[in-house]
């Protein structure tokens, strides 16, 4: 059986080719982003639900992958039920002309989940986010010291959560 690429295939450049989507694309997004059952068959199953064969889920998943209209198709880990208990938000201050460079190794690092660019603001100094995730705050706030070092950006602050409200990734 074929499957469906996973995020470190989907991760290289989309060619966006016609982007345009039927309203089957859409049904099957809709009933993917949920998650698909833990069987033998995951991809038959989604099919039966929609009326179109294994094969055809297969290959319009992959095309909604390589268009990048969907851009990961991946497992979610529950993180705290590994001990992955100590979130941070660490907000940088990174010069305009190494936004690319740094976000770039930032990114790289496992313990970051979130790396993105803001604009900055006149009262919040911060133009780039990333956030960390770890066994406990002082291992986070290690991590963040030890990107600091490599990228050669002192000025930070480690925010970390106190309690989650939602969680969710985007839907349609």
């Amino acid at each position: 059986m074929e499957e469906v690429a996973t995020e470190k295939a989907a991760s290289k450049k989309p060619v966006m080719e016609n982007v345009a989507i039927d309203d089957l694309d859409i049904k099957l997004i809709r009933e993917v982003q949920e998650g698909i059952s833990l069987s033998p068959s995951p991809y038959r199953d989604v099919g039966e639900k929609l009326g179109i064969s294994e094969e055809d889920v297969i290959d319009r998943l992959n095309s909604l992958i390589r268009r990048g209209i969907v851009r990961r198709f991946s497992a979610t880990i529950g993180h705290r039920a590994l001990g992955i208990s100590a979130n941070a938000m660490v907000v940088w201050q990174v010069p305009l002309d190494r936004v690319e460079e740094v976000g770039a190794i930032m990114a790289s690092f496992d313990q970051v989940t979130h790396c993105y660019e803001r604009p900055l603001r006149p009262d919040w100094p911060y133009n780039l986010y990333t956030m960390v995730h770890s066994h406990s705050k002082e291992r986070c706030r290690d991590v963040a010291a030890n990107i600091s070092q490599i990228c050669g950006i002192d000025e930070y602050m480690v925010i970390f959560s106190d309690r989650e409200f939602k969680k969710t990734g985007a839907k349609i």
